[in-house]
């Protein structure tokens, strides 16, 4: 790359820190969606100017990280700060930095990345290994076409990442404002009021059984679902799909007892799963396996207002002491809530949130193909 590239990196002293000034870069505000300046140090114009003697960023030019977090290189579309510990590559005729991005993101150059790393306590890319670094180069107008390629790819998928971030936010505004204390006295007022009820008093939790691994594998029957499955495509509100089904023979032999009582929502109850605090909605009968628990609704409630209540409920507050956090049915029953009387203002709180969760999981839908189809065209485009 050295041949093909002026390739250089930002200052390695530590200047002094203010609460205004110029920005100063490290690795930590390269992501792999851009440049993240919400936490950027700041610097005095004297240290700024200092390091922009031989270092300084242009639009078009590549940064990535060096030290600690590697890589995350993206493309500059704006300048106006200083550099420390980050790899700052300028453009050559030869090769464009459009194309060169790319080539960086790749599976081929995190490969060499990992070769030269291999043994090394700290994370760190020195400036002769990144200039060693050999590749397949086409030629200009072929580099282009490529980097306008994968810069429309680029641009899609941040498109449904701010709309994701855009409608998640607008959700938990929303959440904050329906569930406050404030909406409520209000509708207390009215003759459609709330009430404070215990979620046993509406409900009760049911803990899963262990599933083993023999009896694992089918693809039909009835879903036997681990917490892993929330992750599955298409189950981002309501389970849909499992890595995991049994049939009525296996049901009998094991003496398993189906939950046909649903509506019902599942969630981890033990271990690093349940700090993730993911809820999912199930509407047909199923098993759980021992680290899952589903909390079933009676009549009172309106199924997706009560999804919507769980969301603002932060199940890891209930996690015991212990070599794995966890929390058992009783924990979560004696919660309190405070839900509408009138089941018809439940269904019509539930069905807005509905349809915003729906437009949520449309854009996370599409966030995730582009990423796969970008994956997979860097795999193809760029060979080891």
């Amino acid at each position: 790359m050295g041949d093909a590239a002026d390739v250089r990196d930002g200052t390695h002293s530590s200047p002094n820190y203010y609460e205004t000034g110029y920005p100063l870069v490290t690795s930590k505000n390269l992501t792999e969606y851009g440049l993240d300046l919400s936490d950027v140090s700041f610097i005095s114009l004297c240290d700024f100017n200092e390091i922009n003697k031989r270092s300084k960023v242009d639009e078009g030019d590549i940064l990535l990280g060096l030290i600690g977090t590697i890589g995350n290189p993206i493309l500059v579309d704006k300048s106006g700060y200083a550099i420390k510990n980050v790899g700052l590559i300028k453009e050559k005729e030869e090769l464009k930095n459009i194309f060169l991005v790319q080539l960086l993101k790749s599976s081929t150059f995190n490969n060499y990345i990992f070769q030269k790393n291999t043994g090394n306590t700290q994370k760190f890319l020195s400036l002769d290994t990144l200039r060693n670094f050999n590749f397949l180069c086409p030629k200009i107008e072929e580099q282009t076409a490529i980097g306008n390629f994968f810069k429309q790819l680029d641009e899609t998928i941040a498109l449904h990442r701010r709309n994701c971030i855009k409608f998640q936010n607008l959700k938990t505004a929303y959440l904050e404002n329906i569930f406050s204390t404030k909406y409520i006295q209000i509708q207390n007022e009215n003759k459609n009021a709330w009430e404070q009820r215990k979620l046993g008093e509406v409900g009760y939790c049911q803990s899963g059984i262990g599933f083993p691994e023999r009896e694992q594998g089918r693809k039909k029957g009835i879903p036997f679902y681990k917490v892993s499955d929330m992750t599955l495509i298409g189950n981002e509100l309501i389970m849909v799909t499992s890595n995991n089904y049994v049939s009525e023979e296996q049901i009998l032999k094991n003496r398993w007892k189906v939950i046909n009582s649903i509506p019902a929502i599942i969630f981890a109850k033990v271990g690093a799963a349940l700090l993730l605090d993911r809820k999912r909605l199930v509407l047909n009968s199923f098993l759980i396996d021992n680290n899952t628990m589903a909390y079933i609704l009676n009549e009172q409630w309106d199924y997706y207002f009560c999804k919507t209540l769980f969301d603002t409920i932060y199940l890891p507050q209930l996690s015991q002491v212990g070599a794995l956090p966890s929390f058992n049915g009783k924990d979560v029953e004696n919660l309190n809530v405070i839900i509408p009387k009138s089941k018809e203002e439940q269904t019509t709180i539930g069905n807005f949130f509905k349809q915003l969760d729906e437009t949520i999981a449309l854009h996370q839908k599409e966030l995730a193909k582009y990423q796969q189809i970008k994956a997979a065209c860097l795999e193809k485009m760029f060979v080891k």
